[in-house]
C-alpha cells in the first residue's frame, strides 16, 4: 500500500488495535481512536491454543494470563463431567489483552489518540472524522466499534434483536484452572466461569430476542451458589454479543474505502460466542489486502478463512441448543457421552483447542459412532472412567 495512503481505525479493541499495528507495520499512516484504550470487557476472554499456535507473541508477552487445564460441563438436567484439556487455553483480562495489542500498535507507529469519534462523513478528498474536540481527514475508515457499532447503519444495513445475544455477569475475586460451562433448559445460552490470573468472569448470555438483563441476572443470581462462589463484593456488568444469523452473515462488511472488522462485522461464533480469534483474523486480512493496495480482496480473504465456519455455527446453532439427538436433548447427550467414551472425550477437546471445525464435525462424529456407543455402554455397565473422576477432583482444586 502507498506509505501516503491515511487510515483511521476506530475502536481499540483486539481486531482495531492488531489492525493498526499490522497496517502500520507495512508503512502506512495510521491513526487509532478509542475513548477507553485498555479497559475492561464483559467477557471470558479465553484464547484457544489455534489462536495462540498462530500469534506466538500471545504466549511469549510479557502479560497477566492464567493458563486453563481443566473444563467442567454441566447439562440441563445436573448432570456433569470434568476433563483435562490436552492443550491449555489461555485466559486473559480484557484491559490487560487489549492493552498488549494497543502498545503493540503505538510500537509500530500508530498515532493513538483517546478519544471518541462521533461522526464520520465522506468528502471529496476521502473521509473526515469528528472527535468531541477536532477533525481528522482519512482515506480509509477501518470500523473495530464492537457489537455496539454505532456507524454499523451508516455503512451496511441495520442488524434486528435475532441477531444478537445478551451477556451479564460479575467480575469476582478468586481463581483456580478449571473453566465451568452451565447449560439450562429453555436458553438459547449458558452460564460461564472463566477464572483469570486474579479473578473470575462469571456470567450468562441469551438471545436478545425473549430476554432481558435483569431476567438473566436473576438466573445468574440462583445459580452461582453452585461453583462454589458468592457475588459479594463482585463488579456487575453488561454487553451485546454478535451472533448473526445466516442471511447476515452474507450482508455487505466493507465497501468503497471503508471495512469493518471484528465484532463490528459480526465475526462471532452463534454456539460459543468466541470472538476474539475471529477479531485478530479478521483484522489480519484486512491488513493483508490493505498492503496489496487491494482493498476489494478483504471479503474473498474473509469467505476463504473463516466465514464458512461461521455460517455453519448460525445453521445448527438453534438444534445444539434445543434439538434432539440419540433419543434425548443434544446437550444433555454430549455431556453424558464426554463423561463415557474416551474417543467423544477426544473430540471435545479439539472443539476447545479450536481446531475441530463445525464444518465436519457432524462426519467425524458419525465416523466414530460405533466406537463411541461401545465405550458408552461398557462405561455405563461398569463405571465411570477413573480417569475422569480423578482428574475432575484436581481439576476443582
Amino acid at each position: 500500500m502507498h506509505t501516503s495512503e491515511r487510515i483511521a481505525v476506530v475502536g481499540g479493541g483486539p481486531a482495531g488495535a492488531f489492525a493498526a499495528a499490522e497496517l502500520a507495520r507495512f508503512g502506512c499512516k495510521v491513526v487509532l481512536f478509542d475513548e477507553k484504550l485498555a479497559w475492561e470487557k464483559p467477557c471470558g476472554g479465553g484464547l484457544t491454543d489455534k489462536a495462540i499456535a498462530h500469534w506466538p507473541f500471545l504466549r511469549e508477552a510479557q502479560a497477566e494470563r492464567n493458563w486453563i487445564s481443566y473444563c467442567q460441563l454441566i447439562a440441563p438436567s445436573g448432570r456433569k463431567v470434568s476433563f483435562p484439556l490436552d492443550r491449555q487455553i489461555a485466559i486473559f483480562s480484557r484491559k490487560v489483552l487489549n492493552g498488549l495489542l494497543i502498545e503493540k500498535a503505538r510500537q509500530a507507529g500508530t498515532q493513538v489518540c483517546q478519544e471518541r469519534v462521533i461522526g464520520i462523513e465522506r468528502t471529496t478528498a476521502g473521509w473526515s472524522l469528528r472527535t468531541t474536540s477536532k477533525s481528522y481527514g482519512s482515506d480509509f475508515v477501518v470500523l473495530a466499534t464492537g457489537a455496539r457499532n454505532s456507524f454499523g447503519k451508516q455503512f451496511s444495513r441495520r442488524l434486528g434483536p435475532e441477531n444478537f445475544m445478551m451477556a451479564a455477569g460479575y467480575y469476582i475475586p478468586g481463581t483456580h484452572q478449571t473453566v465451568q460451562i452451565k447449560f439450562l433448559k429453555d436458553l438459547h445460552g449458558y452460564i460461564w466461569v472463566f477464572p483469570r490470573a486474579d479473578h473470575f468472569s462469571v456470567g450468562i448470555c441469551g438471545r436478545m430476542q425473549g430476554m432481558n438483563t435483569a431476567s438473566l441476572r436473576r438466573i445468574l443470581h440462583d445459580s452461582v451458589a453452585e461453583f462454589g462462589l458468592t457475588l459479594d463484593g463482585g463488579k456487575f456488568y453488561a454487553h451485546i454479543i454478535p451472533s448473526l444469523t445466516v442471511n447476515a452473515l452474507q450482508r455487505p462488511f466493507s465497501g468503497d474505502g471503508w471495512a469493518m472488522i471484528g465484532d463490528a462485522a459480526g465475526f462471532v461464533d452463534a454456539i460459543t460466542g468466541e470472538g476474539i480469534y475471529y477479531s485478530l483474523r479478521s483484522a489480519e486480512q484486512l491488513a493483508n489486502a490493505l498492503q496489496q493496495n487491494a482493498p476489494e480482496k478483504y471479503p474473498g480473504f474473509v469467505r476463504e478463512d473463516f466465514l464458512p465456519e461461521l455460517e455453519h455455527a448460525s445453521r445448527i446453532a438453534g438444534r445444539f441448543y434445543a434439538g434432539d439427538w440419540m433419543g434425548d436433548a443434544v446437550i444433555e447427550r454430549m455431556v453424558q457421552l464426554t463423561a463415557r467414551s474416551t474417543r467423544f472425550r477426544e473430540l471435545m477437546r479439539d472443539l476447545f483447542a479450536g481446531t475441530q471445525e463445525y464444518s465436519d464435525l457432524r462426519e467425524r462424529v458419525y465416523r466414530n459412532l460405533p466406537r463411541i456407543a461401545a465405550e458408552a455402554v461398557v462405561s455405563t455397565v461398569w463405571s465411570p472412567p477413573s480417569d475422569v473422576r480423578s482428574r475432575a477432583a484436581v481439576g476443582q482444586q
